[in-house]
Parts: structure tokens; sequence; C-alpha cells
């Protein structure tokens, strides 16, 4: 008869999270800003404007795993971000499974089994969501801030002051009298300018699409003998960016949710960020310590990676019977093509 801990194991876990056809889609910046693998987190390897070294406030060192039942914050440990949480099978989830368990029978077994791996892959996906928000922060201001458990990370990875404006009165997009088209015609010629660097992409929100879909001198320009009268899709200002401009621009609009219940989207109404091709950087995933310690096998503890550098790790305890899950990474992006980009606040 199986036992709780041949059910609920990291390996296991592992499986059910990543066999999961919704956790196999990407973030838009992981395909920016590509997953690697390194031994440690050594800050001379996080790279910033021209290649030089970021660095950061001191933090906290040793701390021990932040417990939760369904949903939570991390918590942020040593020199670089150091992400940890964990989950205990509850006591009523547990006698539950003994319980089954003792029936044998897996029909009944297996949808509570479903029901606690759902649960603890809520932490893998909690996982995924970290260097997501790291890289829009990067891409809407070239800094990354983590503030948690009375904890503050900054990192300024030096975006050039002159590649980023804020602007104001009516120049704001928002207003009828601005001229966006212009705008973004300057600032592609300012990076090809300062770097040799040719912009291809950008990226917004909804809202901030809507102020090119609705602004009166774009359609006017599609059909100067009545541009009012245009009915403009997304589709049509697809192509008259793609032609008038050759860009693409990502609309991207995903949220994640925080322990309070707020949520928030990864990138920010209002702002407008040109991009060059191919990679911007990479996300680098470091040796957590339960993957450097505890993958050996020779403690109660299992580990199995997932997503590249997220550790997934199972602790049996006998008495009473229990099995605690812990997800934890070390991550943070480079961004090498910073000089290369443009971050526009058009409203």
């Amino acid at each position: 008869m199986p036992t709780i801990f041949d059910m609920v194991n990291s390996k296991n876990i592992a499986t059910y999270y990543t066999s999961t056809p919704s956790n196999t889609i990407p973030y838009l910046g992981a395909t920016l800003f590509p997953p690697k693998k390194k031994l440690g987190l050594d800050l001379k390897w996080i790279k910033g404007s021209k290649g030089l070294p970021v660095s950061l406030q001191p933090s906290a060192f040793d701390a021990k795993a932040t417990l939760r039942d369904r949903i939570g914050f991390t918590k942020i440990e040593t020199e670089m971000p150091f992400f940890r949480e964990a989950m205990r099978i509850g006591e009523k989830d547990r006698q539950e499974l003994l319980r089954l368990a003792d029936g044998a029978n897996e029909a009944y077994i297996m949808p509570l089994i479903t029901q606690i791996f759902d649960d603890v892959s809520t932490l893998v996906s909690g996982a995924r969501v970290i260097p997501e928000r790291m890289i829009m922060q990067l891409l809407s201001s070239g800094k990354i801030r983590i503030t948690a458990n009375r904890q503050d990370f900054d990192y300024d990875f030096k975006l050039p002051n002159s590649h980023k404006v804020t602007l104001a009165g009516t120049n704001k997009w928002a207003d009828p009298d601005s001229q966006p088209v212009q705008n973004i015609q300057a600032w592609i010629k300012t990076i090809n300018t300062d770097t040799g660097a040719t912009i291809s992409r950008a990226i917004c929100t909804t809202k901030t699409w809507g102020y090119l879909l609705t602004h009166p001198s774009i359609r006017l320009d599609m059909n100067p003998l009545g541009g009012q009268n245009v009915i403009m899709t997304d589709t049509m200002l697809e192509e008259y960016l793609r032609v008038k401009l050759k860009l693409k621009v990502a609309v991207y609009d995903k949220m994640y949710a925080l322990q309070d219940g707020s949520t928030h989207q990864f990138f920010p109404d209002d702002y407008f960020t040109l991009i060059p091709d191919g990679n911007l950087g990479n996300t680098w995933y470091g040796t957590t310590p339960e993957e450097a310690d505890l993958m050996s096998g020779a403690t109660s503890a299992e580990v199995s990676i997932v997503d590249t550098g997220v550790a997934v790790t199972t602790i049996k305890e006998p008495h009473p019977v229990n099995v605690e899950t812990i997800v934890s990474e070390i991550v943070l992006p480079s961004f090498e093509t910073i000089d290369n980009i443009f971050i526009a606040k058009v409203n």
C-alpha cells in the first residue's frame, strides 16, 4: 500500500508541474531573457550597461523558510535575491489521505493527491513570477527594486539618461495635439545614432496601445481625406506601425497577485519601451542551498529541479507523519544590451 511519502515527493510534484500544459507557456520576459544556470550567483556575472557588474545594497543572512497555507510572498536572504517558500500538508488533508490510503482505493486517493499537487504547484508558479517581475521592472525603469520582509534590494543597471524620457503637457500621448509617431521616430534614431542598434520591437499595455489606436494624427495619416472617419482596428494599427516605422508592438497585459490579494500588471500602463531584435540578456539561476546540499540523498529530503533553476524539496517528518514542501530559487537577470533600448513614459 503506498504511503504519504511514496505519493507526495519532489519527483512526483515536479513531474506533475511540468506535465501541466499551462506551465509550459513562457512569459514574455522569459522569451527576451532566456534562462541560464550557473553555480552560485556571483554578481560579477550580472551585467548591466556596457557589460559592467551591477551593485546592490546589503541585506540579511541566514533566514528560515517562511511557511504559508496557500498564498504568500517570499523570504529574501543573503547577498543575492534568494526566494524560498514552504507548504506543509495540513492535519485534515493528512488524515484524509491516510484514511483513503488505508482503503487502498486509488480512485479515491488520486483526487486528493491532485489537490495537494495543485496547491504545491502554486509555489512553483509563484517562483516563475519573480524573474518576470524583475524583467518588466528593467524594461520599464532600467532598475530592479525588491522589498519584502523588511529587506530592500536596489539594482541599478545604468540605463543612459538620454535613453529615457517622460512626456509632459501637450506632448503626452493622451493629448490630441501630441505627435506619437514623430516621438517614436526620434527615439529610434537616438538609439541607432548612439549604439548602431536597430529598433524593431516595442512593449506596452492595452491602455498605452489605446492612445495610438485613437490618435487623430495616425488616423489622418492613414486617410488624409477623411482621417476622423477611420474606424481603427488593432490589425490596421499593427500594419501601419510595421510599414511606417518597421516596428512590431507586443501588447502585454499579463498580471500577478500578491499575498494581500491585490493584482498587478507585470508591465505598467503609460510606458512605451523600444527594444532591438534578439535576446536582450539572460535570466540567471544560481544554485540554491537545497540543490547544493540536499540533492545527494543523504538526508530525509528529496530535491528536483524545474524551470532551469527552481528547486522543489520535500522533507519527510515521521512524527507527526507529515511532508513539507519547499520551493526556492536564486535568480537575477543580466541586461548586457540595456544601452540599446529606449523607455518612454508617454502619459
